[in-house]
């Protein structure tokens, strides 16, 4: 499993879509998303065809926040200049972490499995 965390505290579980036809599917015949799902490489998203709005966070190579917008169902963004991945959640879901431009978010564990990182933790999460 892996984290998304930003100054040490883990903000969501977080699916990786790394291949083609997983940054394709995306959220796409989803009802929903428990934590976040990040697309790499992407520069752009669509809600065509979505159930549900969510948000979008543009990151750089560095995992530096350079954007962070909500869409609804059946919208297309223009590309952001220097993102190299995006990250998506349901909507409300980045402004109840307070994610802004500038911020630096990390991803620590990976897909296969792995323990939650040490740190402080979502006062939301139910895991914890």
């Amino acid at each position: 499993m892996a984290w998304l965390v930003r100054d040490g505290r883990v903000l969501a579980s977080l699916e990786i879509a790394g291949s083609r036809r997983a940054r394709m599917r995306g959220l796409l015949g989803r009802s929903g998303l428990d934590g976040a799902l990040l697309l790499r490489p992407a520069a752009s998203v669509h809600t065509v065809g979505m159930r549900f709005a969510i948000d979008v966070a543009f990151v750089d190579r560095d995992l530096r926040v350079l954007a962070v917008k909500t869409l609804v169902p059946n919208r297309v963004t223009v590309p952001v200049r220097r993102a190299r991945a995006v990250i998506e959640a349901e909507a409300g879901t980045m402004a109840s972490w307070e994610l802004r431009p500038g911020d630096v978010l990390e991803i620590r564990g990976d897909e296969s499995g792995g323990d939650r990182p040490d740190g402080p933790v979502d006062p939301g999460d139910d895991d914890a």
